[in-house]
């Protein structure tokens, strides 16, 4: 479906409208699986914290290589529990030593008489490892069964894949709404040259909001190389130039393809974590596959510029959202007078999906 501009409906020069709901003052919706540490962070029996729309989290790695996520504070003294340390598979707050199982239980406190009842103990939170990365469900808990776990298809004999984590001071929308408008190239013109993107499809279903992009002009030769281990050698610089976009609630995918092929040269896997409870910071995870040329060695030879080159386009999108989150509190409300459809329809998405921060 093609784009349907509506630029005359638009209310020039004034503040968010009242009986517009501002997108920056909704939550993620958190009855869904995030990402929330690398699984690389974790190490055994180091209790990590993190932190999900301003709920402290303490993941933990026992020495039997089991990991469980509670509540990052003593139900005692409210110190942070990531501050412990480990006896076993339970985890002793560092304070008066009391001890948590990984249902957040108390299950003892050292100096506590005998038959004396144990007090309360702190949340716990479901939790998985997968992909490189450690997942916790913040929501409620009997939802988790409803809720599908994220599918990204990893093949390592196919593809290599580079990982992200970044902390980035906006509000999660900001970076949703960048990706998916590859309209603002012009932003990247040091990396990418006179690249033009088209919008020649897009598309939207109950949870989630797509675009096809088709790229004309003259990349810069450094964004050739990027993508130049993945090609086959019939496949020539100008063949890859479909990109397709998708988030499927709360989650973005983007894969770059020839025009007549079905195997991606890229795939990218995305998600933005709210860390404070106003969600004006979040933090990054990402994995980007590129797949593995027929030349062995080339994907490696190249890897070192590919980081380079992929950390200097986050660096550039990096800057400029947090520049939006400022001008927005500058501002206090959305002044955005916004006229592309697809960022419409995923405006709309994310209201929908979301909770209203409090």
């Amino acid at each position: 479906m093609k784009p349907n501009w509506k630029t005359d409906e638009l209310v020039q020069y004034a503040p968010y409208n009242d009986y517009q709901q501002d997108l920056r003052k909704i939550g993620l919706n958190p009855n869904f699986w995030y990402p929330v540490a690398q699984s690389q962070e974790l190490k055994k029996d180091k209790p990590h914290g993190v932190t999900f729309g301003g709920e402290p989290i303490v993941l933990v790695r026992t020495k039997s290589e089991q990991v469980f996520a509670i509540e990052d504070r003593c139900a005692h003294r409210q110190i942070p529990l990531s501050m412990g340390v480990m006896c076993g598979s339970k985890l002793k707050c560092t304070y008066h030593g009391w001890l948590y199982d990984e249902t957040g239980k108390l299950t003892g406190v050292p100096y506590l008489p005998e038959d004396t009842p144990i007090p309360k103990g702190v949340k716990s939170y479901l939790c998985r490892e997968a992909y490189g990365h450690i997942f916790v469900f913040p929501g409620k808990a009997e939802l988790a069964q409803t809720v599908p776990f994220p599918d990204v298809q990893i093949n390592e004999n196919d593809y290599k894949t580079m990982y992200f984590s970044r902390r980035v001071n906006c509000h999660y929308s900001f970076l949703l709404e960048n990706l998916m408008d590859m309209n603002h190239q012009f932003l990247h013109r040091r990396l990418m040259g006179k690249v033009k993107p088209s919008l020649i499809e897009n598309s939207k279903g109950e949870n989630w909001v797509e675009a096809k992009y088709k790229f004309s002009g003259e990349p810069h030769p450094t964004a050739n190389l990027v993508l130049a281990a993945g090609r086959d050698k019939k496949e020539t610089v100008t063949d890859f130039d479909i990109m397709t976009i998708r988030t499927e609630y709360p989650y973005q995918t983007l894969t770059v393809c020839g025009p007549n092929s079905d195997s991606p040269v890229l795939k990218l896997w995305v998600y933005y974590i709210p860390v404070d409870k106003e969600q004006k910071i979040n933090h990054s995870f990402g994995m980007l596959m590129i797949r593995r040329p027929k030349i062995p060695g080339l994907l490696t030879l190249l890897w070192p510029l590919m980081r380079y080159f992929t950390g200097e386009i986050f660096a550039e999108d990096k800057m400029i959202v947090e520049t939006e989150q400022k001008a927005y509190d500058l501002q206090g409300t959305d002044w955005n007078q916004e006229i592309f459809p697809l960022l419409l329809d995923v405006r709309e998405l994310l209201k929908k999906k979301g909770i209203p921060l409090n």
